[in-house]
């Protein structure tokens, strides 16, 4: 894909730190290095921030209830996540990015979009940086990275995936529109679960049958969404790496299949809400002192309600200062949405460096 203000082809590398709490914390201490280890959360409740390889065998993974994970490892250990580390190591590794170029946009602490077109090094091939990147991280702080290269941001996240771990893949402009015909739905970076189901349920399993559909349909079907489908399987994505761009606010929600109408339904579909908002807390290491509720009533009218406080919260007074909106100005509507975030974060030059920069907004995934 060409860069309409340079006629060029584009050069981008996504870089993604290997279960990077997960390995941070056995690099830290031998004594569980090839134990299945899990970040964050206790064994008795809480969410997994992170899962190390030899407990995604046992189907421990990132978001997951402590319990569950339990239940399928008994063994397994837990971690206690320790940010001031993860941020020391992910400073190292951004000097390692910014030795070949300044348009880095980074995604979290553990990964991040490059621009290697015109680069500092003078170097030609996009593959043999991402290379030398993954390689120099492994000097500096014995950590394993992988790599995706490809024209595109969307690309080079789907390529980075497809090595894992400890490695690196590339995708062609003339190889794209074959590879993505081939892709598994599930398998589009932005199409989550939710979305990946209800294409199945009309037909469409993989990137061909997503292209049997027209424009129309798919702005139809899905909204503002259908355009970037329909562009993505085409291998068009025409977003930059975008360096300074920093995050406003962090939060998720979710739709429902049947409009909720009771209190107590209300208060159990929120707690999963609360835990995603933590787990990404978790993984980007800011806070934020407003804590917002969103929620979308059956007629499609929207309300809002915000607390913000003196001090950062924690993430028990998050979960009682939610409590306490969804409490307020109760309205006698069925409520399909809801969702939770926060905002007035502690963003400073410093996360800047250290923390996601791309704004995260209500997800309907």
């Amino acid at each position: 894909m060409e860069n309409p203000k340079t006629n060029t082809v584009r050069k981008i590398i996504h870089v993604d730190m290997d279960a990077f709490y997960a390995s941070v914390e056995q690099m830290d201490h031998p004594e569980w290095r090839g134990k299945p280890l899990v970040v964050g959360g206790s064994r008795a409740r809480g969410v997994v921030a992170a899962a190390s390889y030899e407990a995604r065998k046992y189907g421990v993974y990132s978001a997951m209830a402590s319990s569950i994970a339990v239940r399928k490892c008994p063994h397994l250990i837990f971690a206690k996540p320790r940010f001031d580390r993860y941020r020391e190591l992910s400073l190292m590794i951004r000097e390692v990015f910014y030795e070949y170029t300044d348009l880095v946009e980074p995604l979290s602490l553990d990964e991040a979009f490059l621009d290697v077109t015109e680069n500092k090094k003078g170097i030609n091939s996009a593959i043999l940086i991402a290379r030398q990147i993954r390689q120099k991280i492994k000097e500096k702080t014995n950590l394993n990275a992988s790599a995706g290269v490809s024209y595109n941001k969307f690309l080079a996240k789907i390529a980075s995936d497809l090595n894992k771990p400890n490695g690196q893949a590339y995708i062609l402009p003339e190889d794209a529109e074959e590879f993505l015909e081939k892709l598994p739905i599930g398998k589009f970076f932005g199409i989550g679960k939710v979305t990946a189901e209800k294409m199945q349920k009309i037909g469409i399993h993989n990137g061909a049958d997503l292209k049997q559909f027209s424009l129309q349909f798919l702005s139809k079907k899905f909204g503002k969404s259908g355009l970037h489908y329909f562009n993505i399987v085409r291998g068009i994505h025409l977003s930059e790496v975008q360096p300074h761009r920093v995050r406003k606010s962090l939060s998720a929600e979710n739709t429902f299949e049947v409009d909720l109408t009771t209190d107590e339904e209300l208060l159990n579909k929120l707690q999963p809400i609360y835990e995603e908002v933590i787990r990404r807390l978790d993984k980007s290491g800011i806070k934020g002192r407003t804590v917002t509720l969103k929620l979308k009533y059956s007629d499609f009218s929207l309300q809002t309600r915000s607390k913000t406080l003196e001090q950062y919260p924690d993430k028990e007074m998050i979960w009682e200062i939610a409590k306490e909106l969804l409490e307020q100005e109760v309205v006698s509507k069925p409520v399909r949405l809801l969702g939770l975030g926060l905002s007035n974060l502690n963003i400073t030059e410093e996360h800047e460096h250290f923390g996601e920069q791309l704004k995260i907004p209500f997800e309907k995934e």
